[in-house]
């Protein structure tokens, strides 16, 4: 099986905060930017497994701050963790200023597996890993994917 590098599938999308997008309370409806997210985690799959992918969980989602009306979003997605048949996806969503400073806004982390057009679950590429904060999260991974696995024995 051929690996494939984390900047192989990085995927960085930009949205406009429409009056669609806000909340009763003024800010940015959480359910639509966890819509954002897992699209971005879905290309990002994709373009690692090179296949038809399906949301298996949301393993973390934390939003840290607001964002409002005329801002702009800027999601960037990467792999940082494979099993045998699923891809850890981390999606960092920020705020950014009309200068291109950007403030961080939320952190996820979706689980996605390879399936092909029967729903059968498929094999996928393994990532290099190259850099001390890619491998941080690999090591993050591995974890998350322990403790996945134990939550399911729990029944969760």
């Amino acid at each position: 099986m051929i690996k494939k590098h984390v900047e192989d599938s990085r995927t960085e999308n930009t949205y406009l905060i429409m009056p669609k997008h806000i909340n009763c309370y003024g800010r940015l409806f959480g359910g639509i930017l966890m819509q954002w997210i897992d699209e971005v985690a879905g290309i990002v799959a994709h373009r690692h497994a090179g296949s038809i992918v399906t949301t298996a969980c949301v393993d973390n989602l934390n939003f840290k701050a607001g964002a409002y009306l005329g801002d702009t979003v800027v999601l960037v997605g990467r792999v940082t963790y494979v099993g045998k048949t699923s891809m850890e996806v981390r999606i960092d969503t920020y705020a950014e200023d009309p200068d291109g400073m950007r403030r961080m806004i939320n952190r996820a982390y979706e689980v996605l597996v390879s399936i092909d057009e029967e729903g059968n679950k498929l094999e996928v590429p393994g990532l290099i890993v190259e850099t001390e904060a890619q491998k941080a999260e690999w090591e993050g991974g591995q974890k998350r994917y322990d403790l996945r696995k134990q939550r399911r024995k729990e029944g969760f």
